[in-house]
C-alpha cells in the first residue's frame, strides 16, 4: 500500500523565530500550533500521527544538529543536512508549521522547487501581498495550496451542518465568538511585531473563519485591541460577526450562531468542536454530541 509523504517544516522553539526551525518529512496532517507554543509537540505529535492511516515520520531537518537529532531519536526518521537536501527527499507533499512570518517563503521555495501539494498552518501567509505570490506558485504548478483550518472537518461540525439543513434555523445573521488563552512567553513571536505576532493572527484567523463560514466574506472590519488582545466586529455579506481573541487573559466559551427562527451554541472548546445544542424559535432543542479520537494540538 502506497504512503504518501509530507515534509513538515516546523518550528518547535518557545523562543525566537531564529533559535529553531524544524523541518519533519511525516505522512499525515497534524496541528502543531498551540503545543509549538507551549512545548509540548513532542507527545501531541505522537498521538496525532496514530490517527492518520499509513502515517510514518520520515525525516527531518533543523538549522541546528542537536534538536533535529533528539526529534528523530523519538520519532525516527532520516536527519536531512539542509532545507534542499528535504525537498529532495522523494516526499508527496508539505505541511508548513513555522513561525507565520516564514510561511509564505517556505511555501514558495517549496511549489517551485518540488511541485508538491502544500498545507499550510494558520494564518496562511500574513499580508494579502504574499498570499497572492503563494498562489501564483501553486496554480502555475497547478497544486493544492491549503490553510490548515481545522474545524469544519470534526464530525460535529458535519453533523451540524446536516441537521441545519435538514431542519433550518432560518437566516443566519450574526455571529459571536472568542478565545483567549495566557500564558505564552515574553519572548515567544507570538507577541513579537517583528515576527507579525499578535492575537489577531495567531488566534484571530480561527474566529473569523468561523464568521466567513456561515455570514460569507466580510465587507467591513472594525478592530480595536493591542498585540495581545484584540476585538473584532465585521459585516459580511450575509450578517455581522462579533468575535475576540488573547494571548494574556483568560477567556473561553461558547460560539453563538443567531438566526431568524432560532440560534446554535457551539459549545467550548468550539474550535475543537464535539458538542453543540440547536433551540428553536418553535422551543425545540437538539443536543449534537459527536466525539472525536484526535483534534490536533490544542
Amino acid at each position: 500500500m502506497h504512503c504518501a509523504t509530507m515534509a513538515l517544516v516546523l518550528n518547535c522553539s518557545d523562543r525566537r523565530n531564529d533559535d529553531i526551525g524544524n523541518t519533519a518529512n511525516f505522512r499525515g496532517p497534524l496541528d502543531p500550533l498551540e503545543s509549538c507554543r507551549r512545548g509540548t509537540y513532542r507527545p501531541a505529535l505522537r498521538t496525532g500521527l496514530a490517527h492518520v492511516p499509513h502515517a510514518q515520520l520520515a525525516a527531518l531537518w533543523s538549522r541546528r544538529a542537536e534538536p533535529a537529532q533528539a526529534f528523530a531519536g523519538e520519532f525516527g526518521g532520516e536527519v536531512c543536512v539542509d532545507f534542499d537536501a528535504l525537498l529532495a527527499s522523494g516526499i508527496d507533499a508539505f505541511y508548513i508549521a513555522t513561525v507565520q512570518d516564514s510561511h509564505a517563503d517556505y511555501a514558495i521555495a517549496a511549489l517551485n522547487a518540488t511541485g508538491l501539494h502544500l498545507l499550510c498552518e494558520k494564518p496562511a501567509t500574513i499580508n494579502q501581498t504574499q498570499l497572492e505570490r503563494v498562489l501564483d506558485a501553486a496554480h502555475t504548478v497547478q497544486r493544492l495550496f491549503m490553510e490548515a483550518m481545522k474545524p469544519p472537518f470534526y464530525p460535529l461540525y458535519k453533523k451540524l451542518r446536516e441537521q441545519l439543513s435538514a431542519e433550518p434555523i432560518g437566516e443566519i445573521g450574526l455571529v459571536s465568538a472568542g478565545c483567549s488563552v495566557p500564558g505564552v512567553p515574553d519572548d515567544h513571536p507570538s507577541l513579537s511585531f517583528e515576527h507579525a505576532g499578535g492575537a489577531l493572527l495567531d488566534i484571530g484567523v480561527y474566529e473569523m473563519f468561523l464568521a466567513v463560514d456561515w455570514l460569507g466574506a466580510p465587507s467591513e472590519v472594525q478592530t480595536l485591541g493591542r498585540l495581545g488582545f484584540a476585538s473584532m466586529n465585521s459585516l459580511h455579506e450575509r450578517g455581522i460577526s462579533q468575535l475576540f481573541c488573547g494571548l494574556d487573559l483568560q477567556g473561553k466559551g461558547d460560539a453563538l450562531l443567531m438566526a431568524t427562527d432560532g440560534h446554535v451554541s457551539i459549545h467550548v472548546p468550539w474550535w475543537n468542536p464535539s458538542r453543540a445544542t440547536i433551540r428553536y424559535k418553535d422551543g425545540r432543542v437538539i443536543e449534537l454530541d459527536e466525539p472525536f479520537e484526535s483534534g490536533g494540538l490544542n
